[in-house]
């Protein structure tokens, strides 16, 4: 099973970013839009793992997300990878509290259950609104949405999915964890 490990934001803020990108939607025509069922933050992407090793992946799951508290954060901004000249993929970035504690706990889940294909890059926290096959220069893309800032929101829970690859991917959610309660004040 392919998997990996997300936040989901709540509709009312993938509304503020459906807004934002509306106008540019099929404008770049290298870029192909999924749906917007698939939008999620990743955590990790754990890859290929063994159904074997998915009871223990759950429970290391579980006890990660109740080590680490809910982070408040917001989309701000949109960039490219691997560079907006040179883009194969656009994305909202996030900004707000600092979730790089809690990915290196969901990673390190993966790694002791045995998933065995973890990506390791440095984390940029965003999510994904397009690709293309071919590098393409987003500069003008990027610079007409300049100044966007969502609303803060919470999240509250990560999720554990699997990625059925295909022409249209589809995303299956197997289970669900809540965060520690956020700090008062």
């Amino acid at each position: 099973m392919r998997l990996f490990a997300a936040v989901l934001p709540p509709d009312e803020v993938l509304d503020e970013l459906e807004r934002a990108i509306a106008p540019h939607v099929g404008q770049v025509p290298e870029l192909r839009w999924p749906d917007r069922a698939t939008w999620h933050v990743t955590l990790a992407f754990f890859g290929e793992v063994p159904e074997r090793a998915l009871p223990d992946l759950r429970a290391r799951l579980a006890r990660a997300a109740g080590r680490h508290p809910v982070p408040a954060l917001a989309f701000t901004g949109f960039g490219a990878f691997s560079s907006v000249r040179r883009a194969r993929v656009f994305w909202a970035g996030l900004s707000g509290d600092s979730m790089v504690r809690l990915v290196d706990s969901v990673r390190a889940a993966g790694r002791r259950a045995g998933a065995a294909n973890i990506d390791e890059k440095r984390f940029h926290p965003h999510l994904t609104l397009a690709r293309a096959k071919a590098e393409t220069d987003l500069r003008p893309l990027v610079d007409s949405l300049a100044g966007f800032t969502g609303s803060t929101w919470r999240a509250e829970t990560i999720r554990l999915f699997m990625s059925e690859p295909g022409p249209r991917v589809r995303y299956e959610s197997l289970d669900e964890w809540a965060l520690a309660p956020a700090s008062p004040g």
